[in-house]
């Protein structure tokens, strides 16, 4: 009897699998629009600290941002602003470029015990890259008569 019951039903299965549709996978592609957006920034970017002599004990941080505005900290001054890095295509022959411009500054004695309002002025700096951690600040684009060395804190 068992075995009739399951001739029956193998016999019923195997006809219903015959009987279905033979149904061909869609197998057109359809194109995902890229979501992904790449956004570079300079690489100067980041957190950098200077010793300031004669003590070397205060720091001045320049806080370089990746949407070009930059705040910098020294002592009880304050000052904000935007800045543009220009690197070079070939830096055997020159070295990058850094103008920053201060839009605001709070007035207060900086690391050096001046006390002086730059808002508005306007500096063209040299970078000199002694490696991915160290700069120097430098009068020319030859890297020649620098006088800031900045560290970085944070990338």
């Amino acid at each position: 009897m068992n075995k009739i019951c399951l001739s029956l039903m193998l016999a019923f299965a195997s006809s219903c699998v015959m009987a279905t549709e033979n149904k061909k996978a869609d197998t057109r592609v359809t194109d995902v629009p890229n979501t992904f957006k790449v956004v570079t920034r300079p690489e100067i970017a980041g957190l950098w600290g200077m010793q300031i002599k004669p003590n070397h004990k205060c720091i001045e941080y320049y806080n370089f941002k990746a949407n070009n505005s930059v705040i910098i900290k020294s002592a009880e001054e304050w000052s904000s602003g935007i800045y543009e890095y220009q690197p070079v295509a070939d830096p055997t022959q020159q070295i990058p470029a850094l103008v920053l411009q201060v839009k605001y500054d709070n007035n207060e004695k900086d690391c050096s015990g001046n006390q002086e309002d730059q808002s508005g002025e306007l500096t063209q700096y040299f970078v000199k890259w002694k490696n991915a951690n160290t700069i120097d600040f430098c009068a020319n684009e030859k890297g020649e008569q620098c006088f800031a060395t900045l560290n970085r804190v944070l990338p």
